[in-house]
């Protein structure tokens, strides 16, 4: 039981880093048992899925970081 609820909780932060990142909901999420889940229609282990969460947050916060420089330097450039 434990391990499903860890299996949610990783399935609900990947959809979060995904609606974040693409604007949308992942296509198909779903777990298969405790240790496997379909993602996007391809199968990979919770640990996997796990691991895709941390990058598709990196690239998030990559992505907000390279706005915030971009109006920095834009209102740098005004003030000239």
């Amino acid at each position: 039981m434990a391990t499903d609820l860890y299996s949610e909780k990783i399935m609900t932060h990947y959809a979060d880093a995904y609606q974040k990142l693409y604007n949308r909901a992942p296509r198909d999420l779903r777990a298969l048992d405790h240790e496997w889940v379909v993602v996007n229609g391809a199968r990979m282990r919770v640990t996997e899925l796990e691991y895709l969460t941390r990058q598709l947050q990196q690239e998030y916060t990559q992505g907000l970081e390279q706005k915030r420089n971009l109006v920095t330097r834009l209102v740098k450039w005004f003030k000239g």
